[in-house]
């Protein structure tokens, strides 16, 4: 099908509830997208649905206009906490950008509700296993599933793109066969289809080409998308990007980045460098504060909105005038879901990446591997050098310089890990380069710098374990390590070579100073710090390091490299697929 059918809601060969017509209306949808005039006649006529679209194609309303007329069609009228309609989606930005729409149309029907009565049940997977593994708040889902007429896939690719297979395969054995089923998606896969094959029963197969594209060529990106690319060297990058956005301070924008550490870094960089403009950053690892942060986003007329790929796909905020991919993502399906956060159903929209010069290859691979063509656009102008404004930072604040060296580590092994490893190599990187345009104020300490000397590199006067901290409590902490350690090591140097440490009792080796440390820490929590949960995590993860370093289960080296390097989890962060791993399912849910 082309994506040229347009018609009326009236057009339809099903007759829509005068209530779904009215809140038509209301929102300003005159007429249909081609996915939703192809899928809600299926839907409401009982056919299963295996529907692939571009990404802003118009496919929530494709399932929530059919899943309400199914349940008011149904004869027997649902109950509290009879479960008439399924749906499950990778994010919980998605999950609650979807119940805003479908709560838009409840209102028409107080008969039902996705929250309370849990007549329409819209979660992620991890949370939705949960729910089937334990009665949460007093819901026994699995016999509240068996009144179901309607699941909803919503970004299936995603969903198995993010490792959620298992927990699917859990979620589908409590369903009942005798089901409406729709999967939708932006892109079709081998597993999504083996997917199709378990969980639908003959669906039909619809797929919405953009206008004008032939069927063996067909383009993945919204026909008013302008999709563009500009060459920079990599101490220029950072500079680039903030001239682009200072141009643009009065449109709204999603700037991507490959980590989590990233935009904490460049995002904290970017609140102090452009004035004037509301500055908003989101990644895997926040808890607590993502649904606040999407919602004030989504309501501004401009802003800028720095984040990883845990908002590439199927998130909906109105009116994106630029996507910027300061990173490529490591995964090249992920670079077409980004672009897809601007012109959606229909409306104009702009995507522009930023490439070094050794990764130009990069525009003929997603041309040909994406059907996603780039035009080269002209170096950005007016640029000015904002590196030594950052540097400031770092040397103003501990936790800022702290940022810089965990951002350089992750974007490095993000690089190792890239989909596109003949294009995205290691051994071509310029670590001065790119150490120079993260504004660092010494190269870090990290396995892929080991032996290797860098003279080009002018690293800062400043003893950089003199910078303090601008949380009063955090330093505080701080240097009691820094006293703890420095004691550790005129231990070493002073004592003789221990030969009989093995055979005294555990309690007896074990330091006061470690239960004083451990005291001080529960206290300050309880007194109140400015520290955030990943501070407070980080550093529980140094004294945990300096206790291994006092036994002698590590060496002073090794102690130095692991406390520059930020934690574990942080390093690990790189590839688009993990941003939300499976283990973690439930945290981010």
């Amino acid at each position: 099908m082309d994506n040229t059918t347009e018609g009326k809601w009236d057009s339809l060969p099903v007759k829509l509830n005068d209530g779904i017509t009215q809140t038509l209306n209301e929102l300003g949808f005159t007429h249909m997208t081609p996915v939703q005039s192809a899928c809600i006649p299926l839907f409401m006529r009982n056919k299963d649905v295996a529907a692939e679209a571009v990404t802003g194609s118009g496919k929530t309303l494709a399932f929530v206009i059919p899943i309400i007329e199914i349940l008011i069609k149904r004869e027997d009228k649902l109950k509290k906490m009879q479960v008439g309609a399924l749906i499950v989606t990778p994010t919980r930005e998605l999950a609650l950008q979807i119940s805003e729409v479908m709560g838009q149309f409840l209102q028409k029907f107080p008969q039902f509700s996705c929250l309370s009565r849990a007549n329409i049940l819209i979660a992620t997977p991890g949370r939705l296993e949960d729910m089937f593994r334990r009665k949460a708040d007093g819901l026994d889902l699995a016999l509240s599933v068996k009144f179901l007429e309607v699941l909803v896939l919503d970004e299936a690719d995603r969903l198995l793109d993010m490792g959620f297979e298992a927990s699917l395969n859990v979620i589908l054995g409590y369903l009942p066969k005798q089901r409406r089923t729709g999967l939708f998606s932006a892109t079709q896969t081998q597993e999504l289809e083996k997917l199709v094959r378990a969980g639908l029963r003959n669906p039909v197969r619809i797929t919405v080409k953009e206008k004008g594209v032939a069927a063996s060529c067909t383009q993945k990106t919204p026909a008013r998308l302008c999709n563009y690319y500009t060459i920079c060297r990599a101490e220029d990058k950072f500079n680039s990007l903030v001239a682009f956005l200072r141009q643009h301070k009065h449109e709204k924008q999603l700037v991507f980045f490959s980590t989590c550490a990233c935009v904490e870094y460049f995002g904290r960089a970017l609140e102090a460098l452009i004035k004037s403009v509301t500055i908003h950053c989101i990644h895997g690892k926040m808890t607590h504060k993502r649904n606040k942060i999407f919602s004030e986003f989504r309501s501004l007329k401009s802003g800028i909105l720095v984040c990883t790929d845990v908002m590439a796909r199927g998130i909906d905020i109105p009116e994106v005038h630029w996507v910027l991919q300061y990173d490529p993502p490591s995964c090249a399906s992920a670079f077409v879901h980004r672009c897809g956060r601007t012109a959606r159903i229909g409306n104009q929209g702009n995507a522009m990446v930023f490439l070094l010069p050794m990764e130009e290859s990069y525009v003929t691979f997603l041309s040909i591997n994406q059907k996603c063509p780039l035009e080269q656009m002209a170096p950005v102008s007016d640029v000015v050098d904002v590196l030594p404004k950052v540097k400031a930072l770092a040397l103003a604040d501990r936790a800022m310089f702290d940022r810089g060296m965990r951002a350089f580590v992750s974007t490095v092994q993000a690089y190792a890990k890239h989909e596109c490893s003949l294009i995205f190599r290691v051994k071509d990187l310029d670590f001065v380069a790119l150490a120079r345009g993260f504004a660092l104020l010494r190269m870090p300490r990290m396995p892929e710098l080991k032996g290797k000397n860098f003279p080009d590199f002018i690293e800062t006067t400043i003893d950089t374990d003199n910078i303090r901290y601008k949380d009063k409590q955090r330093e505080k902490l701080r240097q009691k390590l820094l006293i703890e350690l420095k004691e550790k090591r005129e231990e070493r140097a002073a004592a003789p070579k221990r030969h009989n440490d093995k055979n005294k009792a555990w309690s007896k080796q074990k330091n006061r100073k470690d239960r004083r440390r451990k005291t001080a820490a529960k206290r300050n929590r309880d007194e109140g710090s400015e520290m955030d949960d990943e501070d407070m995590k980080e550093l529980l993860k140094d004294t945990r390091l300096l206790k291994r370093l006092k036994k002698g289960q590590i060496s002073e080296e090794d102690f130095e490299k692991q406390v520059t390097a930020g934690p574990k989890s942080q390093r690990k962060t790189a590839a688009c697929p993990s941003e939300d791993p499976p283990s973690s399912a439930r945290e981010d849910e």
